[in-house]
């Protein structure tokens, strides 16, 4: 197995997105980490494989990701992959956010990427191997209307891991950003029932609405990022760095 020995760390890794990728990093032999603020529904993701390790973790407050992080690396050794994935999506006007929606959505989306990569980093040794992955948004490629604070700060994560590449150029780890389109996870599903109330029109209506901000108006399965996470976590993509890679159904930028 490819990850056999490697200890690995996903933040938001109860649901969606982060419990797919964590389970395929358990069988490939890893033993992961996972965090979030739901412990109940950590334990339950956890009882899907032995190698997922349930840790309560909230992105947003320092303290508890470095203390997180820390224990986790004394337990099951230093992070050698780590998936910052954890997130949140609150759509807004423009004209109607004010400072507290602002920097709560960058508080996690932009704040808990830095805080979480650097915690990990913070666990290896000199010439240690090692994959940061975070997950953007395809709106970190575009402007994405009614969600202005998201888009901003799925922007800056993508400057993030694109400067971190620079920095740790000659090390023997890597740093690249994923950005899905819209994925049908438990987050695209409550948007749909936020616009569907919102518009007054059927959940369908408002799912089929979200899939068309895919360039194949589909709504992308979990496997899809799921896949190319694995693939930057393996040593066949060890010369893909600093990268954004979008998984939107065709070209956006």
């Amino acid at each position: 197995m490819e990850h056999q020995g490697r200890h690995a760390l996903v933040t938001g890794g109860g649901t969606g997105i982060g419990l797919d990728i964590a389970q395929a990093l358990a069988e490939a032999g890893a033993d992961v980490t996972i965090t979030g603020r739901n412990l109940n529904r950590l334990e339950e993701a956890a009882t899907a494989h032995p190698r997922l390790h349930p840790l309560q973790m909230d992105v947003s407050d320092e303290a508890s990701v470095r203390d997180g992080i820390a224990a986790a690396a004394r337990s099951r050794g230093p992070v050698a992959i780590c998936v910052a994935n954890a997130g949140i999506a609150e759509p807004m006007a423009f004209a109607d956010i004010d400072m507290s929606h602002w920097r709560r959505i960058m508080a996690t989306n932009l704040d808990g990427v830095f805080v979480t990569v650097q915690a990990a980093m913070a666990t290896l040794g000199p010439g240690d191997w090692g994959r940061m992955i975070a997950i953007s948004s395809i709106a970190g490629v575009r402007g994405l209307k009614g969600a202005l604070a998201y888009t901003a700060s799925k922007h800056g994560v993508i400057g993030l891991m694109r400067g971190l590449s620079e920095e740790y150029m000659r090390a023997s780890i890597t740093f690249n950003a994923l950005c899905p389109g819209y994925v049908d996870t438990p987050i695209v599903a409550r948007n749909a029932e936020h616009i569907a109330a919102h518009r007054g029109i059927s959940v369908d209506e408002a799912r089929a609405y979200l899939a068309g901000g895919n360039r194949h108006k589909t709504l992308l399965d979990v496997a899809e990022i799921t896949g190319a996470a694995m693939w930057l976590c393996s040593d066949r993509a060890r010369s893909v760095n600093g990268q954004t890679i979008q998984i939107a159904g065709g070209q956006v930028s």
